[in-house]
């Protein structure tokens, strides 16, 4: 369940590994900061991280349930933020979430369900040490970046999976697979909408609060972070737009087809009409029907029949019914 738990000096140099035990004497050196990540961990691990870190109850509480919204709350000197997570699994869109503890002193990152490790936001903040030396408000813009920045790939991918759909939207035989993908997709970026608009509000309070925990000379790159995340939910509003207008497609073609197959089947029936009209009108039995008697009835009632045939024919022809 610990990831990863690394002491640093003010400079931003990593002085080592810790363990649990020995969080609480690092915190009591002066100029010190520890970097936390957890994966998640039990009710046992979180009472010994509130114990070592002093964190709020309310806190601890809403690490442990793990359902939470995308929020930010502050508890006094430090911050609790929630942050949702996606993560492409077999093709698959998978959501989790990362409960964040930032003070001047510590970030502890908690990671649930679906989602990347944050070593390499780690392995990027300790290749610039003169940044690191802000503190931990640089380890916190290292964790959020690699969080918006994974969500951009996956509406990508969605835009590409949406183009080779097309083939099949605008297929003349319809298939439900087709729409049934089409509504998964529509579901998945409205659960992870539900997680990136709200980041927009916490990364904009980063950029104009809080200064106590953000320096000045941070506030540029929460602005890129912010830049991002924007540009990211604009994605996700075409590409919803994109998939209820695919939808909307393929249902019209699949109507505009069946409304072309009843036409044919009208048009077969009036041909088919006109004969059985003229057939059951002399099938009477009646006495006085004079043509009845004439050599020549029986070709000219064929007769008659063609050409009203190939009337309605030639007039269904050229109204394109047929």
């Amino acid at each position: 369940m610990i990831v990863n738990c690394v002491a640093y000096n003010a400079d931003g140099t990593r002085i080592g590994d810790l363990g649990m035990d020995a969080i609480s004497n690092v915190l009591a050196k002066p100029d010190t900061f520890v970097w936390l990540g957890l994966h998640e961990p039990d009710e046992a691990l979180l009472l010994k991280l509130q114990e070592e870190f002093d964190l709020h109850d309310l806190s601890i509480e809403d690490a442990h349930n793990a359902h939470e919204r995308t929020k930010i709350e502050s508890y006094g000197d430090s911050l609790f933020l929630v942050v949702q997570t996606a993560q492409l699994v077999s093709g698959e869109l998978a959501f989790g979430e990362t409960h964040i503890f930032f003070s001047d002193r510590y970030l502890i990152t908690i990671r649930h369900g679906a989602s990347l490790s944050y070593a390499t936001a780690r392995r990027t903040c300790e290749q610039t040490p003169g940044l690191m030396a802000l503190g931990p408000s640089y380890a916190l813009y290292g964790v959020l970046d690699f969080i918006v920045d994974n969500l951009l790939p996956i509406v990508r991918d969605f835009r590409e999976e949406l183009q080779l759909l097309e083939q099949d939207i605008f297929a003349e035989t319809f298939k439900r697979s087709t729409v049934r993908r089409l509504y998964d997709m529509q579901r998945d970026l409205m659960t992870l909408r539900l997680g990136v608009a709200p980041l927009q509000d916490i990364i904009n309070q980063l950029v104009r609060l809080h200064p106590e925990l953000i320096p000045d000379e941070l506030r540029v790159y929460f602005r890129d972070i912010y830049d991002h995340i924007f540009r990211a939910n604009e994605s996700i509003n075409a590409m919803r737009e994109m998939l209820t207008a695919a939808i909307n497609v393929n249902l019209s073609l699949v109507t505009f087809g069946q409304n072309e197959v009843m036409k044919k089947l009208a048009g077969w029936a009036a041909m088919l009409a006109a004969p059985t009209l003229l057939t059951s009108w002399y099938g009477m039995n009646f006495a006085h029907m004079p043509e009845l008697h004439q050599p020549w009835a029986y070709p000219a009632i064929i007769g008659v029949v063609l050409c009203v045939v190939g009337s309605i024919y030639i007039g269904l022809k050229r109204a394109k019914w047929l």
